[in-house]
């Protein structure tokens, strides 16, 4: 829960702090600049109030590991990832982005603080509870936050990285989801940008990778 808390604040306050230009520039997800990510983080804090407020009787299905699976990647045709654009586009200037995601983000945060962890909530056709939904989403705030600052200026890019424990925890989700370690000499980021095929693995890293390196990227979703 307090994981959740602090990379979902580490990523409102860096597009808070993004200059208006840099809404222009692409973002890490192929085919969307950093306005469209940005409208799909409105999109996702919907989806965090929505699920918070949908409780289940049911015992769980999945939890904060296995409610992510592999899936094959973008293809561009989704009807959603079409959308996205449009809907970014049409808020006109940074600001009524930034406007929204602090107004629909501040308020989930505080639904997550307020969440009992131990609660049942459906999404996705899926039970899990409040914890292990919360747990989950650090994963998709995470990645989403280096793929923010995929393109900005080198020192801004180090000035809003995402959190340390958030890169180390959301390793350990995809060494999990992998069934398999990355390398001890990857550092976390670089194991994330990697693993999701946000960068390619130089020579040695491939080396080091061995037969994992065939299985790779791990399109998660």
């Amino acid at each position: 829960m307090d994981l959740f808390s602090r990379s979902w604040t580490a990523l409102r306050t860096a597009v808070a702090e993004l200059p208006d230009e840099d809404f222009e520039r692409p973002s890490g997800c192929t085919g969307w600049l950093v306005r469209d990510l940005v409208c799909h983080l409105v999109i996702g804090a919907q989806d965090v109030l929505i699920t918070l407020v949908t409780p289940a009787e049911s015992e769980p299905t999945v939890d904060a590991v296995t409610y992510w699976g592999i899936v094959e990647p973008p293809t561009g045709e989704d009807p959603l990832d079409a959308l996205v654009p449009r809907l970014a586009a049409a808020y006109g200037e940074p600001r009524w982005l930034k406007f929204h995601l602090d107004d629909v983000g501040s308020a989930a945060g505080r639904a997550a603080r307020l969440a009992d962890p131990a609660a049942r909530v459906s999404t996705r056709d899926e039970v899990l509870t409040v914890g292990d939904f919360l747990s989950a989403y650090v994963l998709e705030w995470t990645l989403h936050h280096l793929d923010l600052i995929a393109h900005l200026p080198s020192a801004a890019r180090l000035r809003a990285e995402p959190p340390a424990e958030a890169l180390a925890a959301v390793r350990a989700t995809l060494e999990k989801i992998a069934g398999t370690p990355f390398p001890s000499s990857f550092s976390d980021k670089d194991a994330l940008l990697i693993g999701t095929g946000r960068r390619t693995p130089t020579d040695e890293e491939k080396a080091a990778l061995g037969g994992f390196a065939a299985r790779l990227p791990l399109v998660i979703g």
